[in-house]
């Protein structure tokens, strides 16, 4: 009707925000983009579920569900990440990437771990060290990459599920897979390709996430 205009979506504003940040340059790395900028993109979004909720693909039986928002013009992936009640993932690296996340509902705990060391002398298994313990309510925002170590994330609540947003830039591990570690022994296991449940908000039958 004349004089009404649409509502503005401020998520898919913040989706097109972030592709313009890395659009001119190849990723966090460059000279002309900083980490904090993206953070800082990311936590000035109110997370408001009729927004995203087209992304939003729970699934009991996983303990979570990769959802693919956007690709970034080739520089990046956004995925939407659905946690079963009480559910985490595999303690893992990111590929040599740099990963930002922000919680869009629940909370999610993060622990985050040393890089597993090697005895020379007898090449004894040796358990992750904890560095941190970090539990994240609904709009806080945290970054991680290789350098600050390995992490799991985990839904602490035994009942809802909780999701929240990644930003991974270079898109790694869609492209070459991540590497999951044992917490007691400290080995590392490949996984070839981080597959994802939904694009776009379609989902795609038979897919699994890791």
């Amino acid at each position: 009707m004349p004089g009404l205009t649409k509502e503005c979506d401020h998520f898919e504003s913040l989706v097109q925000a972030i592709r313009e940040k890395l659009g001119p340059c190849s990723g966090i790395d460059s000279d002309d983009m900083n980490a904090s900028e993206l953070e800082q993109l990311m936590g000035n979004y109110i997370s408001d579920e009729s927004e995203w909720s087209k992304y939003y693909f729970p699934a009991s039986n996983m303990a979570y569900t990769r959802n693919l928002v956007d690709k970034g013009n080739g520089k990046s992936n956004l995925l939407i990440l659905v946690w079963s009640p009480g559910k985490g993932s595999p303690i893992h690296d990111h590929a040599n990437a740099h990963c930002i996340m922000k919680v869009l509902k629940g909370s999610l705990t993060e622990v985050r771990y040393a890089w597993p060391t090697i005895d020379l002398n007898n090449s004894e298994d040796r358990p992750l060290q904890t560095i941190s313990e970090k539990t994240y309510q609904e709009n806080q925002v945290t970054y991680m990459s290789d350098k600050l170590g390995l992490h799991r994330i985990k839904n602490p609540d035994p009942d809802n599920f909780a999701v929240s947003l990644h930003l991974y830039t270079p898109p790694n591990a869609a492209v070459y897979g991540c590497n999951i570690f044992d917490e007691d022994t400290g080995q590392a296991r490949h996984i070839k390709k981080c597959t994802v449940y939904s694009e776009y908000g379609h989902e795609l039958r038979g897919q699994r996430t890791t």
